[in-house]
């Protein structure tokens, strides 16, 4: 059995996961807003560009003709949507000060990570 799509599938999972529970409620806590802002938006399109392409990896070696690589490829598809859609999308309300499309941006971004966690977690369960 190969362990090469498990490894690079936890590794993913963890990074979104300590993300998640570390890094962003801590940012805007520490930083003052204007320097969070500009981490945000150097920080976000190489995250999603890494875990998208590992994750993209992680299903080739798969194939997606299994269950667990037609999922990686779902999620692979969500970080790529993420990071060429909805973070310029993002960016755009934020400059333009329209609260309500950021909300909802951000709130889509937030469930897209959230399904990405839980595909994840199949996936892991599905090739251990």
């Amino acid at each position: 059995m190969n362990h090469l799509p498990l490894l690079l599938t936890a590794g993913v999972l963890g990074v979104m996961l300590f993300f998640s529970i570390a890094v962003a409620p801590t940012v805007f806590k520490v930083l003052p807003a204007e320097h969070a802002g500009r981490y945000v938006r150097a920080f976000f399109p190489r995250y999603y560009f890494v875990l998208g392409v590992v994750t993209a990896v992680a299903a080739g070696l798969c194939g997606l003709g299994d269950v667990a690589g037609m999922l990686l490829g779902l999620c692979a598809v969500l970080f790529a949507l993420s990071l060429w859609v909805l973070t310029p999308a993002t960016n755009r309300a934020t400059d333009a000060g329209n609260r309500r499309a950021f909300a909802w941006l951000h709130g889509s971004t937030i469930a897209i990570s959230l399904l990405q966690i839980v595909l994840l977690f199949v996936v892991v369960g599905r090739l251990q």
